[in-house]
């Protein structure tokens, strides 16, 4: 996955320590009510759009920025479905992370889903009984988006 230049000059200083980082998943939906998703190139899974927000960048702008630069999409976001933080990962180049979620759900208003850049091998709409191999936080993301529920967050003890 591309990394944003942002984070590429705070690990020139910070080396591969853990970095907290916001992320932006979009739960997009088509007027037939198929889910948009890609097949990341860097592990070749099936996954929901996803990407960091810019410095300065309001989460929902970039969850529409996303969409349209990965998917060609373009779309518009509906609501808040969650707010989550994952475990920590080490990516491929040993740089520690761990990300904040902001899962939207989102509407496409035109375009033609396709392979826009080089983070994705393909591209697809899926009907939500027809979903591809996916993990179990992406498919709760879908299921959340398909009920009428308040937002989900772990509440705090």
């Amino acid at each position: 996955m591309a990394t944003p230049q942002f984070i590429q000059d705070i690990r020139a200083k910070a080396g591969d320590v853990l970095l907290l980082l916001p992320g932006v998943v979009m739960v997009v939906f088509d007027d037939r009510g198929r889910v948009l998703l890609n097949r990341r190139s860097d592990t070749g899974r099936w996954a929901l759009i996803s990407g960091i927000p810019e410095p300065g960048e309001q989460p929902a702008l970039a969850a529409v920025r996303e969409i349209e630069e990965e998917t060609g999409v373009r779309a518009t976001v509906e609501r808040v479905l969650s707010v989550f933080t994952n475990e920590a990962i080490v990516h491929t180049n040993g740089d520690h992370a761990q990300y904040i979620d902001i899962v939207l759900r989102c509407r496409a208003l035109g375009g033609e889903a396709r392979v826009n850049d080089d983070e994705s091998l393909d591209v697809r709409w899926f009907g939500p009984d027809e979903l591809p191999p996916l993990g179990p936080i992406a498919r709760g993301r879908i299921e959340l988006a398909l009920r009428d529920e308040p937002t989900w967050f772990v509440p705090a003890p």
